[in-house]
């Protein structure tokens, strides 16, 4: 005869009586210390997702650590260290991406049962020590925001891969959210047109043109069916509308590449070449893909970039910094945050 338990006799599910909601910003990642062995770390565990290199085969691995991995860190190393936050011991990365996460919070301070926190896809603080913070301190319900306008298989959804095999190693488990990509958003696109225009308004010389450089990809990735590139296209022109440019006065290029691969195109440092030979002696660059400065802005677009405009003959070149913690950067991430909160909060 089967007996069946009373209600009252159940058990409930253990849950912390706080019953608060965690809200989790999520960036790319950062090597530890601006060294070989650091960069050399930070290297292999980015390089070894399959969502960033699709092919992990014999032939890869063979490349990742018997070529990337002896040479490569020791370069990058000394890129980090032109753009390292000395007085922190970090990169910018990381300390933009803990400020973000503090004015979140500051923001969201009326709902005191809102815990913010901030993780790095690769390297620290690591997604599990965020999710694993947030339980801790009462909250079954996270909002994952993955800090990337457009979304891509490389970026975004990785970060959703690492949620879930942390969620998966969970027995009781907090109920999950993930913020959609917001390439076109008019809060997104209207903080990045108040960038432009406000940076612009400092300088000593006025652009004949911007380049909005975004974060390449191998074509391969495109053609199998990753929305990526149409993002950045989306972004571009809704930035053109906004700031009453044409494809002329507001390039789209793609930065960023390694391998021998084909890669999105027009490229950055091509178009970079070509600009200043074809007699272009003044020019901005923007990166709306990128949500805080670090290695790819900072040094790449403007230090690398600015050298091969000027080697080639141009004469003013201005990077604009990404929104990151500024007011209307902030503006983008608290409406984000608070329209999926919705029902939560």
């Amino acid at each position: 005869m089967t007996t069946i338990a009373p209600i009252a006799a159940q058990k409930p599910a253990v849950r912390s009586s706080l019953r608060r909601v965690g809200v989790l910003l999520v960036n790319l990642g950062t090597p530890d210390t601006a060294d070989a062995p650091g960069v050399r770390v930070y290297l292999k565990e980015f390089l070894s997702d399959a969502r960033v290199i699709e092919d992990q085969g014999l032939v890869w691995q063979f490349v990742l650590n018997g070529i990337i991995l002896r040479s490569r860190p020791r370069t990058k190393a000394l890129d980090y260290q032109k753009i390292w936050n000395n007085e922190r011991n970090e990169s910018p990365l990381k300390t933009i991406t803990r400020s973000q996460s503090d004015k979140l919070a500051a923001a969201l301070s009326d709902s005191d049962h809102v815990v913010v926190d901030w993780a790095m896809r690769y390297g620290n603080p690591s997604i599990k020590s965020g999710i694993d913070a947030l339980i801790a301190k009462g909250c079954d319900r996270i909002l994952a925001v993955p800090l990337y306008p457009q979304y891509s298989a490389s970026t975004s959804a990785t970060v959703c891969d690492e949620v879930f095999r942390v969620l998966a190693r969970l027995r009781n488990q907090p109920t999950l959210r993930v913020t959609p990509p917001y390439y076109e958003d008019e809060a997104y696109i209207e903080a990045l047109a108040i960038s432009i225009e406000t940076h612009l308004a400092t300088l000593p010389f006025a652009p004949e043109l911007i380049v909005a450089s975004f974060h390449g990809m191998p074509k391969s990735y495109v053609d199998k069916g990753d929305p990526y590139q149409s993002h950045c296209v989306a972004t571009t022109d809704a930035l053109r509308r906004r700031l009453g440019m044409d494809e002329t006065k507001l390039l789209l290029t793609f930065q960023s590449r390694f391998g021998n691969d084909e890669w999105l195109q027009p490229y950055t440092d091509k178009t970079m070449e070509r600009l200043a030979k074809e007699g272009v002696r003044r020019i901005a660059v923007v990166t709306p893909g990128f949500s805080a400065d670090c290695l790819e802005t900072l040094e790449e677009i403007a230090q690398e970039n600015a050298e091969i405009f000027k080697h080639n003959g141009g004469e003013q070149f201005s990077a604009i910094p990404c929104l990151n913690d500024s007011d209307p950067g902030m503006d983008v991430i608290r409406t984000l945050v608070l329209r999926e909160l919705q029902g939560w909060i």
